[in-house]
């Protein structure tokens, strides 16, 4: 029998994540109960599974794509965020659950650095216009087949839900893991990372938090807006996407990759969204669907300015010395949603489903 963890929910639903492997049921199976005494048996199976924690990351032929992994570590950073998964809340800073997520994410952490492509900026200057106009650079260059035109031009109602699907593990997040970032930043770079989130939690109304309107969206085309529901649906590189979010706000020493990340984001934000609406709009959906597409065309025009100059921009000239990972942020945040684009784009187009297993109500 497989080992199942709920979310934290009503009474009337009941989520459970299913294990990809051998290290995700160890988690599942351990956060069941309460974190154990030290020097009983079932502590002995917490150092047991920090070691193969280590060993299963190390060994994976890529890291990325892993299954098991990826939602090993979606779990682990999903104590600390809440309303992830139910557990004792004495979970959250258990040293053993910490050593293990710390043994996954240096080797996550190798594998984004040896595989996503940082453009040279050895003579760049740190000043913030320089940093800025480099970062637009980069978002600006055009990469593989484009997602948000074929979804403007071709996707189907099928293929816009599960894009919604896909997007809800990070959407119904939105800003959270970004938001770390806040307490670890100071002047200049911090009120304008604040401004950002200011705005991405509604401004002071909870009805237009933008996870919130994103949840409209998704009970709109008839989908469960709770939290987790749809996990088991998505791929390892659709947690991947979150996973380096969340493992870059964490870190302190990575403050500048979370910087980067999310100027990147939201530099790559308005256009593919006005294009999302559109393709909505054409297989007939209304507002009650576009809503959060909409909100994002305009909101992220004014944010990619914000974050490229007086976030990423005065934080590389503040401290020349996270000049290299503001740019990692930004390439990783670049590639890795690029990567997850690109499973959606080559399924749909070879005629086939981007998820993992379908949806409860499909056929």
């Amino acid at each position: 029998m497989q080992n199942t963890l709920s979310t934290h929910e009503d009474d009337t639903h009941t989520t459970t994540f299913e294990p990809r492997g051998p290290l995700s049921s160890a988690l599942l199976r351990l956060l069941q109960d309460a974190p154990p005494e030290t020097g009983s048996d079932a502590d002995d199976a917490l150092r047991a599974f920090v070691a193969e924690a280590d060993t299963v990351a190390a060994a994976s032929d890529d890291l990325l794509r892993d299954e098991d992994v990826q939602l090993t570590l979606f779990v682990l950073y999903g104590i600390h965020y809440g309303d992830v998964v139910e557990r004792d809340d004495e979970w959250e800073w258990n040293p053993a659950l910490v050593a293990a997520r710390l043994a996954i994410e240096k080797h996550f952490e190798a594998t984004l650095r040896a595989v996503v492509p940082v453009p040279e900026h050895a003579a760049l200057e740190p000043r913030a216009q320089a940093v800025a106009d480099l970062l637009f650079q980069l978002t600006g260059e055009e990469g593989g087949p484009s997602l948000s035109r074929y979804i403007a031009s071709k996707a189907t109602r099928d293929q816009l839900t599960e894009l919604i699907v896909q997007r809800s593990i990070y959407t119904l997040k939105e800003a959270d893991p970004h938001s770390w970032g806040i307490p670890r930043l100071s002047g200049r770079p911090k009120a304008a990372l604040v401004e950002i989130q200011a705005d991405e939690y509604g401004g002071g109304r909870p009805e237009r938090v933008h996870a919130s309107i994103f949840a409209a969206t998704m009970r709109a085309l008839g989908l469960d807006d709770t939290y987790g529901r749809y996990v088991d649906n998505v791929p390892a590189i659709t947690l991947a996407s979150l996973n380096q979010m969340s493992m870059f706000g964490l870190n302190r020493r990575l403050r500048g990759a979370v910087v980067g990340h999310l100027a990147a984001f939201e530099m790559t934000s308005s256009i593919p969204n006005g294009l999302y609406a559109r393709g909505f709009r054409r297989n007939g959906f209304g507002d009650d669907v576009t809503d959060y597409f909409d909100e994002h065309v305009e909101a992220d025009a004014v944010h990619e300015q914000i974050a490229g100059r007086d976030l990423a921009g005065a934080l590389a000239e503040d401290h020349p010395e996270l000049l290299p990972d503001i740019l990692f942020g930004a390439a990783s945040c670049l590639a890795v949603d690029g990567w997850a684009a690109e499973h959606l784009y080559q399924s749909w187009t070879a005629g086939r489903s981007s998820l993992r297993t379908p949806l409860p109500d499909a056929g």
